[in-house]
Formats: structure tokens, C-alpha cells, sequence
């Protein structure tokens, strides 16, 4: 029983300070939200880079650093010529890398895209809907943990993510629902953002498998140990990646938020 919850403190604690320094950038919003968000991506693929190609740290550095910069930058230009910025780190790095280059242009190419779908969201439709966003993949990764945890059952995939449970992945469907009924009560939105709610719950959770699997294929256990005693930024923004990549591209088609106009 106590193997069961062996990580909970190490998770807390984590996200614990997580929360409060993600929850004071988007608060700032603005220069401050921006810098933030480049500098995760940036560390992320600098994380990739070390997975990908370990021990050659000035490959990991120079790739991050572009990475962190395009990020940054892609939201001060017109959208035309943000989307070259952005594509360019993922094709910088093929030329660097001696394997894995697919591996290296899909997941950079999903960090880029989602870090500029965040500082999109605050950007244009405010705190309350960025927070909306963070709240849906909270909840689906908390309830899903402790839902797993306490009833158990099959598990989704043990051969990539062996701790998670169907009964664990169904909860934070269930959870990332009643986010968004208390957001369409409160904010006017239509009943519609229940669905969407979940979808992109579900799209958090594909974030959270495609980066299990990765780091599967490459024999690593954690994205690395920037966070001490609990793995990397990758390991704890895989599904925020899913997320904001999903709505950056629905959002274009469904008019988002729904009934708002």
C-alpha cells in the first residue's frame, strides 16, 4: 500500500511550487507570461536534446536556446511570420542530430506550437479562460491519479505508463467535465464546454502518453532533474503540451469559447 502512494510527496511539493510561479505568470500576463513560457519550451527541448543526444551539451544549449527565443518572439509577430520562426528549431536540430530525428522535429514541433497556443490564450481571451485551460489538465492528471490509485483495475497501456489505470483515465474525463460546467455557469458559456472540456482533457492525457512512450523507446525514466527528486519539465508539462496544441487548432473551428461569440 504505502509503494502505492510512494510519489505523492514528491508530487505535491512539486506542484506546489509549479503552481505558484504558473499562476503568478499568468497572472502578469504580458513581457512576464511570455519570458516564462519561452523559457519552459527552451528547457524542454533542451531536455529532449539531452534524451535524444546525451552528453553533448553544447547541441542541448544551442537548441534550447533557439527554441526558448522563437517562442518568445512568434507572439510579437504578424501569424504569417511567426509560423516559419517557430518551425525553425525543429529543422535546426535534424542537421545536429545522428538518430531520432523524427522523434526530435515531432516533439519539438509540439512545443513550439503549444507554447505560442498558451501565450495565445492569455493574450487574447484573458486570465480567466488560461487558467480554464490549466485547471482541465490539473484536474484530469489529480483526479486520474488518486481515481487510479484507490480503485484501481485495468490498466491503459503497461507496456508504456504502467501505473495508469482506465478507471484513473476516466476520472479526469469526468473531473475536466465539471471544470467546465462550473466555467460555462460562471461565465456564460454554453453547456458545449463540457464536451470541450474533456476533449482537451483527453488531448492532455495523449501528451502524457506520446511523452511516455518517447522516453520508453529511449530506455530514460525522467525527462531530466531539473525538479529535484521528481524528474523534468517535460515529465509534468507532457499534457499541457496536448492540451494547448488541441485547442490551438480546434479553437480555429468551434469558435471558442462556445456561445460567447
Amino acid at each position: 500500500m504505502a509503494e502505492k502512494w510512494s510519489d505523492l510527496s514528491a508530487r505535491m511539493g512539486a506542484g506546489a511550487a509549479m503552481t505558484v510561479i504558473g499562476l503568478a505568470g499568468i497572472a502578469l500576463g504580458g513581457h512576464i507570461f511570455h519570458l516564462l513560457v519561452g523559457l519552459i519550451c527552451g528547457l524542454m527541448v533542451w531536455e529532449l536534446v539531452g534524451i535524444l543526444r546525451p552528453g553533448v551539451r553544447h547541441v542541448q544549449l544551442q537548441l534550447g536556446a533557439v527554441t526558448g527565443l522563437a517562442v518568445f518572439l512568434s507572439i510579437y509577430l504578424p501569424v504569417g511570420f511567426a509560423l516559419p520562426v517557430l518551425l525553425a528549431p525543429a529543422l535546426l536540430g535534424f542537421g545536429q542530430l545522428e538518430r531520432d530525428r523524427t522523434i526530435y522535429m515531432a516533439f519539438t514541433v509540439m512545443i513550439l506550437m503549444a507554447g505560442y497556443g498558451m501565450m495565445q490564450v492569455r493574450d487574447d481571451l484573458g486570465f480567466g479562460w488560461m487558467l480554464w485551460l490549466v485547471l482541465v489538465v490539473v484536474v484530469t492528471d489529480v483526479v486520474g491519479y488518486f481515481a487510479g490509485r484507490m480503485i484501481g483495475g485495468p490498466k491503459f497501456w503497461p507496456a508504456v505508463s504502467p501505473k495508469k489505470t482506465w478507471a484513473g483515465t476516466a476520472s479526469g474525463w469526468i473531473g475536466a467535465a465539471l471544470v467546465g460546467l462550473v466555467f460555462s455557469i460562471n461565465t456564460g458559456a454554453g453547456l458545449q464546454l463540457m464536451g470541450i472540456s474533456v476533449a482537451v482533457s483527453m488531448a492532455s492525457q495523449m501528451g502524457d502518453i506520446a511523452e511516455s512512450g518517447m522516453k520508453r523507446k529511449m530506455g530514460v525514466k525522467d525527462s531530466s532533474n531539473l525538479i529535484p527528486g521528481h524528474g523534468g519539465l517535460m515529465d509534468r508539462f507532457d499534457g499541457m503540451l496536448g492540451a494547448s496544441l488541441f485547442l490551438l487548432v480546434v479553437g480555429q473551428f468551434i469558435g471558442f469559447p462556445p456561445g460567447l461569440g
